[in-house]
């Protein structure tokens, strides 16, 4: 069964302690629900070596996702995937060593109320949560209580954050800041936005807190890309993409080691670099 030990509280232990090693953080993401031996996907992030992975639960009106994972989000649906599933099989897995983290919509957080929502992903060794639509106004109330369920609740940061706003993001964020790279939805693109240097940097100047970017980062070129601006990467589209298509959690994988392997070389350039 999942160690609830490791994955309740433990999200920002883990990703300092990794990132003050000079590790290169990776977090990719897969839609609960997608397959139905989709939690064998957690078990190939795993072994390509991720640092934390992120589960989204599925929601019918998903605003700030891009095709690829709305798609991802009807088929799961369509699957019948629900919360309460997606946590019964999330219970099953064995530890991986590895946090988990969910990310979801604040309706659905809303619906049993976020007491026993954080409750329940506890229950199911999940230890961090995305909230994209979190009203600012609200997010000391869902922190609070996430706290007692040991639940850690990082905040979304975008490139047209005002610096007071920013400010109280990264102070309110547990486990880590999500850095959005771009204006828009999730999806895939051509190259790294250009106002992710500058949003990451000003994140860095608020908080020591690790550093996640996010929506956009497809490649290993990009992946070391944003590796020299933030403390590592969140992939999503580019697997929910793969999965879509048939990919099966060994393709996953070998994927996810491209990235690993690309994060790992900005690292060691980092090293060989003269001071």
């Amino acid at each position: 069964m999942t160690n609830p030990t490791l994955a309740a509280g433990a999200v920002e232990a883990r990703l300092r302690a990794r990132r003050d090693t000079g590790r290169g953080l990776l977090m990719p993401y897969v839609t609960g629900g997608i397959t139905p031996g989709w939690t064998d996907y957690l078990r190939a992030f795993a072994a390509a070596g991720a640092d934390a992975i992120e589960v989204g639960l599925p929601f019918s009106d998903p605003t700030l996702d891009g095709v690829t994972i709305q798609r991802a989000g009807e088929v799961a649906l369509a699957r019948g995937a629900s919360t309460r599933r997606i946590l019964a099989d999330l219970s099953g897995v064995p530890d991986l060593g590895v946090p988990l983290v969910v990310s979801t919509y604040y309706n659905l957080v809303l619906h049993d109320g976020p007491g026993a929502f954080c409750a329940a992903l506890s229950r199911a060794g999940v230890g961090g949560l995305i909230v994209p639509d979190l009203p600012m106004h609200e997010a000391g109330e869902l922190t609070e209580v996430a706290a007692a369920a040991g639940i850690e609740p990082a905040l979304l940061a975008s490139p047209s954050t005002p610096p007071p706003r920013l400010a109280e993001i990264a102070r309110r964020s547990r486990g880590f800041v999500y850095a959005v790279s771009l204006m828009g939805t999730t999806g895939e693109r051509a190259a790294l936005a250009a106002s992710a240097a500058e949003l990451t940097g000003r994140i860095r100047r608020v908080t020591d807190r690790p550093v996640l970017l996010g929506f956009g980062i497809s490649t290993p070129d990009q992946a070391r890309e944003a590796r020299r601006h933030a403390d590592g990467v969140v992939v999503g589209a580019a697997v929910m993409r793969r999965v879509l298509d048939g990919a099966g959690p060994d393709d996953l994988r070998a994927f996810l080691a491209t990235l690993r392997q690309a994060l790992d070389q900005e690292i060691d350039q980092e090293c060989d670099r003269p001071r």
